[in-house]
């Protein structure tokens, strides 16, 4: 234990004296020693040192009593910076290596430069800038200069311990750039400040004006002025103000008011400001359009215009045009004159005043329409039974037409602007006194106009009845009360067009297919033209018959009785009928199948086609005989080893038959003699079991297969006879 404790102890001592020798191998670096310092920049110190052996950087501290800023640098020169203008410092430096920092130099002080004066400029007139400032915190003057900023020209500078300063004899329109600086009582100058200004344009020359009197709008020009970004153009008169901008040298001021003078000047601008008003140019607008227009027609034939005077006005000029082209006008200093006129015209007057500036603009445009003509090319281009339609050509004058048709007590009128007029709700056949009158507002109605007589197309006749006889032929009856007219009655539909035509009151045709709907009507003609068609009125046909009948026997107690579909048949009755009884079907389908036939009877079949509306077509008669019965009692006896006798028992009526035997070993088949009721099948194997099916012939020799079958098996046995053991009936397939 206490071995222990030792070597721990000597262990201990020994790191002691390691750390020992490290700490005095690792020392500080030196401190340096500060050569200069100055500031040039009021917010900032330069030092200069001499380089120590080993440093990595150095750090700088600035202190003036109230804050201490330390900067990092890593030779020298280094500079300090976020300090405050006009201010003394002390200034230390350390160096700094991976030993650790160097205690602080010697200090040494130094004061920064004077803060630079905030400048405000502006051109108060074309030839001066005016540059202003606030004090400047330990300046004693300040040092101001100022040139072109191009660099032409010449260097203005001067020096005032003032806080403005006004540079004159300056070029207008023109970029200078001003540079100020502030020193303090050793004379030492701090930061400066820069900063451009433009001075204001000179006023515009030779301002140039011309007036367009259609649009009233002056167009303005002049000569460009140095440094002017844009000018502004005023027209000012007692009563309005216009102006327009522009960055070009010309400009277009519109809405000038008519009869006024206007001051034009012109003001150039940048962004220095404006200058002066130009010299005003006078300009006089053309006078307003003559108001206060009068007309009068005293006596006829004579139009007399009168006006008011105008301001500005020096002549004046009345135009008069009709509306045919035809123009005249008058020239005057006064304010009437006087026109001819003719009666049936409209004319347009207008009155216009004018001056050196040109024609006014044009005022109200006035008419007067002397008296209408009546029309005199009256045509009917439509009449019907209770409409005509008559046209016209237009009359010089007429604003309004008044067309009337009078048949005894019965007057029809209509009002309209247009030279045409549709006269309604008259009576069919009959015969009008038409006349149409010419109106203005101004004239009234000419009554002097003339009459012509149209007569009205039939009246409609009105179907009465409509028959069909026994041969399918139509008969139309029909009511009317026309004088000398000819009836055409048409009976339309998809399968074409049937017309019949009489002047009485009845008409016949034939020929129109079955299983058809046809729309009959009738008309009415006589020399005025045809009348309105009449109400029409339905006709349908009977349905149409199939084409083909075909009767098949399906079984031994049904048939089945198909044909084709008639065209508008829905539905479809069939009737198989004989001595003994009858079978119905009434179905919707193209084929039926009717039950209850009893085997060899001789049977009549019809067919009949109804139509959606119960129109029926008895459609054909056919007459079929029902095949013979099948046999009863079917048996089979063993003739010897290899034959079969098949025997049975006739049914009603005569008949021939087939026997068919059907093994796996093969089919086998005999016919009977006539009137035989077996038949004997000879070489048939034993040993093997047979469908058996004993069939009637019909008389078109098809076998009929709907007969009962039996099964029977055909053993092979010690006798000769063998034996033949009946197995049971199967169904005919």
């Amino acid at each position: 234990m206490a071995g222990r404790w030792k070597k721990c102890l000597s262990l201990i001592g020994f790191s002691l004296i390691c750390l020992k020798v490290v700490i005095s191998a690792k020392t500080a670096p030196e401190i340096p020693t500060i050569d200069q310092a100055y500031s040039k920049i009021s917010n900032s110190i330069t030092v200069e040192w001499a380089t120590v052996p080993g440093a990595t950087s150095y750090l700088l501290t600035a202190e003036d009593g109230d804050t201490v800023i330390e900067t990092m640098v890593t030779n020298s020169p280094g500079t300090v910076t976020g300090l405050k203008a006009a201010t003394l410092y002390q200034i230390t430096i350390r160096s700094i290596s991976a030993a650790g920092r160097s205690q602080a130099s010697l200090p040494k002080q130094a004061k920064t430069v004077l803060a630079a004066p905030i400048l405000e400029v502006s051109s108060p007139s074309p030839d001066s800038i005016l540059v202003q400032w606030e004090a400047v915190y330990m300046a004693i003057g300040f040092s101001v200069s100022i040139m072109q900023a191009n660099g032409l020209g010449r260097i203005w500078k001067e020096n005032t311990t003032n806080t403005s300063l006004t540079f004159s004899s300056l070029d207008a329109g023109t970029l200078y750039t001003i540079k100020a600086y502030a020193w303090n009582a050793n004379g030492i100058p701090g930061d400066d400040s820069t900063c451009n200004q433009r001075t204001s344009p000179r006023a515009p020359a030779n301002i140039q004006v011309s007036f367009d009197s259609g649009a009233l709008k002056a167009f303005v020009s002049w000569t460009p002025t140095e440094g002017a970004f844009n000018y502004t153009v005023m027209a000012l008169s007692s009563s309005s103000e216009r102006s327009c901008s522009t960055t070009f040298s010309s400009c277009s001021i519109s809405s000038l008011q008519c009869g006024t003078e206007y001051l034009i000047s012109v003001l150039a601008s940048n962004d220095a400001g404006s200058s002066k008003s130009s010299s005003a140019v006078t300009l006089k607008t053309v006078a307003c359009a003559p108001g206060r227009v009068m007309i009068q027609e005293d006596p006829p034939g004579h139009l007399s215009v009168a006006w008011s005077n105008v301001d500005l006005g020096d002549y004046y000029v009345a135009f008069v045009k009709s509306d045919d082209g035809w123009e005249v006008h008058c020239n005057t200093s006064t304010t009437q004159c006087s026109f001819l006129s003719e009666c049936g015209f409209t004319y347009f007057i207008s009155v216009f005043a004018y001056n050196k500036a040109g024609q006014s603009p044009l005022g109200d445009v006035f008419n007067y329409t002397t008296a209408p003509c009546c029309p005199s090319d009256i045509n009917p281009v439509l009449v019907s039974s209770e409409r005509v339609e008559v046209v016209w050509s237009p009359v010089r004058g007429a604003e309004l037409y008044e067309t009337k048709a009078v048949a005894g007590s019965n007057v029809v009128e209509c009002n309209d602007t247009a030279p045409a007029c549709t006269l309604s709700a008259l009576e069919c056949d009959t015969t009008y006194s038409v006349t149409v009158y010419s109106l203005s507002e101004v004239r009234g109605i000419n009554t002097s106009c003339r009459s012509r007589f149209i007569t009205t197309g039939p009246c409609s006749p009105e179907i009465i009845n409509i028959s069909k006889d026994a041969f399918s032929t139509i008969h139309v009856h029909w009511r009317s009360t026309n004088n000398d007219a000819t009836y055409t009655v048409t009976a339309q539909g998809e399968k074409g067009l049937y017309q019949c035509s009489s002047t009485g009151e009845s008409c016949t045709m034939g020929g129109l297919p079955c299983g058809s709907v046809f729309s009959v009507t009738a008309v009415a003609e006589t020399q005025a033209g045809w009348s309105l068609p009449s109400y029409s009125m339905p006709l349908e046909t009977v349905p149409c018959c199939p084409t083909g009948m075909t009767v098949t026997q399906v079984t031994q107690s049904v048939i089945n009785v198909s044909w084709t579909i008639g065209m508008a048949a829905q539905t479809y009755v069939t009737v198989l009928e004989s001595h003994i009884g009858q079978s119905k079907c009434h179905t919707h389908q193209s084929h039926c199948l009717l039950g209850c036939i009893t085997c060899g009877i001789n049977y009549t079949v019809a067919l009949k086609a109804i139509s959606a509306t119960g129109l029926t077509a008895d459609c054909a008669y056919q007459s079929y005989s029902s095949n013979a019965c099948c046999p009863l009692g079917v048996k089979l006896y063993r003739l010897g080893p290899n034959g079969i006798r098949i025997y049975w028992q006739a049914s009603r009526g005569s008949a021939n038959y087939s026997t068919d035997l059907y093994g796996s070993k093969g089919i086998f088949t005999c016919t009977p003699s006539a009137g035989l009721s077996f038949c004997d099948v000879t070489e048939i194997p034993c040993g093997d079991v047979y469908t058996v099916m004993v069939s009637p012939v019909a008389e078109t020799g098809l076998k009929l297969t709907f007969c009962p079958q039996k099964i029977y098996s055909v053993t092979c046995s010690g006798s000769t006879l063998g034996m033949v053991i009946y197995r049971g009936k199967r169904n005919a397939e």
